[in-house]
């Protein structure tokens, strides 16, 4: 009793933590002018929403190529982090201790040393001010998330379910996307869901490699939140995380349809 009760009181605090925030943010997206230690808004204002409005086409555009990159790049972060996390897990080869420490650099090295340094290079390869640049710097931050997470659901789950299925007659792929893929679903949305935050909110990467040419939503929202416009960065932020919750939302719609029918076919054949 004692247990449960400490746990609705941590998940009490837990929600104020992110609800008053979250008002705050609904309350400046109305006010143009709030000062302390008045506790309500001196003057409210439709400024950041009409603007907002006004520009669709442009925002609807700015939206959809931010969402894409960072889907592309969630998507190769958990490809190839499937592949990496098997290749450690499953197999032993020298130098696997020092590759492991080279997939969690991008942890180690902060963002602005690691941008001044990546940016010479990509000059010279002629990756600069390009998507693929962009999509192959924000890939290197993701990566780690990805491998990390789905390292651990791999080392969870091992091998013996693909072993079993190889010797009822399924070749190696079918073995692979049949039996692991799904059971590895929740894992795959979390290192998805993780690798796609990193590229979406990701700014001074984007800004240097892409050297404003390309923009995405964190680009245009940034100005606005170290200018102190926070009106504007209030609107923004509230879009921000919308379009997040929709993306999370469909992963989530997606892995449940798999679980369904993994579900549906256990049952089927008596497991």
């Amino acid at each position: 009793m004692k247990k449960n009760k400490i746990n609705k009181i941590i998940l009490i605090i837990v929600g104020i933590c992110i609800l008053l925030p979250l008002l705050n943010l609904i309350i400046w997206s109305f006010t143009e002018r709030w000062a302390w230690p008045d506790l309500l808004p001196q003057t409210y204002s439709l400024r950041a929403l009409n603007e907002i409005f006004s520009r669709k086409e442009e925002m609807t555009k700015l939206f959809v190529s931010s969402i894409v990159l960072s889907m592309i790049v969630a998507m190769l972060s958990v490809i190839i982090g499937m592949m990496t996390a098997r290749a450690f897990v499953f197999y032993d080869f020298k130098g696997k201790r020092q590759l492991y420490f080279v997939t969690i650099l991008p942890f180690l090295i902060p963002a602005t040393v690691f941008a001044m340094g990546i940016h010479v290079l990509f000059i010279k390869w002629g990756l600069s001010n390009s998507i693929l640049g962009v999509i192959i710097v924000h890939l290197i931050y993701s990566l780690p998330y990805a491998t990390r997470f789905l390292m651990d659901g791999t080392m969870a789950i091992g091998n013996k379910l693909e072993e079993q299925a190889k010797v009822l007659g399924a070749n190696t792929f079918q073995a692979f996307t049949k039996v692991t893929l799904p059971i590895l679903s929740p894992v795959i949305l979390s290192s998805l869901s993780m690798s796609y935050i990193v590229s979406f909110s990701q700014y001074f990467l984007t800004l240097l490699i892409g050297g404003g040419k390309v923009k995405t939503f964190a680009i245009v929202m940034f100005p606005y939140l170290s200018g102190g416009n926070r009106n504007m960065a209030s609107v923004y932020s509230l879009v921000f995380l919308g379009i997040t919750l929709i993306i999370f939302s469909i992963f989530k719609i997606i892995v449940w349809k798999i679980n369904k029918n993994i579900n549906v076919n256990t049952d089927f054949y008596g497991i």
